[in-house]
Formats: structure tokens, C-alpha cells, sequence
């Protein structure tokens, strides 16, 4: 994590392949990719390699509001990191397995229309919904 980073933590009871699988792959992507109840992913796309591209929709179920989270892998390090760029900002994302569960880092620069504290809810309502999607499986 970098100085001036914001980072957000959730633990997965899964095994790596199946972490790793359903935080990359588009079609597990929709089904988690949101901060809320009222807010859907309806497609996301990933040409996942090094300066690759990405972009998830992200809109609120009754249509109105939405935008597309895109940006450039940077660097991949298979089962184990993600490093992206959106825009001028970065952010790492960390597969760090612990016996037979997987905790997983987000770390993000922080935008400057909303709070510190508005970011950090949002984004860990995403990770949150990631890591309850995939333990179930």
C-alpha cells in the first residue's frame, strides 16, 4: 500500500483457485460488484493480462443513476496480485491465504469528491459482497 492509500480487508473461505476465479472472471464479477442492495452490476468485461482493459457497469436498480468503473491492468501476479489504474488513481489488490481461508486486500487511491470515510464504506461493502459470494460456492 502506498502513503495516502485507503485499503479495505474481508476474509474468504474459499480455496485460491475459486478467489481468484471469481474476483477476475466477468461472469462471477456481476453477481457482486456493488455497495448496496439497490445497486447492480448488469456486465462487466476483462481482457485480463498486463494493459489489459476493464470495465464493470455499476447502476442503481431503478435506473437512476449509473457509471462504468474502467481501467488498465498494470500488473498480474497469477493467484497471488492485481495492480489496475482508473483514470490517475491505482489500486493493488492482494490474495494473502492463511491456512485454508484467503484474505483479501484492496488498496485504493482515494478520490477527492467524497469523504475518506464515504470511500472506505463503499469499498468494503464491495469487497464484503466479493468475499459472501465466494465462500458460498
Amino acid at each position: 500500500m502506498s502513503a495516502g492509500q485507503i485499503a479495505v480487508e474481508a476474509w474468504v473461505d474459499a480455496s485460491i483457485d475459486r478467489a481468484w476465479e471469481t474476483y477476475t472472471s466477468p461472469e462471477h464479477v456481476t453477481h457482486w460488484n456493488f455497495a448496496s442492495d439497490d445497486w447492480h452490476c448488469p456486465s462487466a468485461r476483462a481482457d485480463f493480462r498486463d494493459g489489459g482493459t476493464f470495465s464493470s457497469r455499476m447502476e442503481a436498480k431503478d435506473g437512476s443513476f449509473g457509471f462504468d468503473f474502467e481501467g488498465v491492468y498494470t500488473k498480474i501476479v497469477k493467484g497471488r496480485r492485481i495492480e489496475y489504474a482508473f483514470g490517475d488513481r491505482r489500486a493493488t489488490v492482494e490474495f494473502l491465504p492463511n491456512g485454508d481461508r484467503i484474505m483479501i486486500r484492496v488498496s485504493f487511491d482515494p478520490e477527492t469528491t467524497h469523504s475518506l470515510d464515504q470511500q472506505r464504506a463503499g469499498w468494503q461493502s464491495i469487497l464484503d459482497n466479493y468475499a459472501k459470494y465466494t465462500s458460498r460456492g
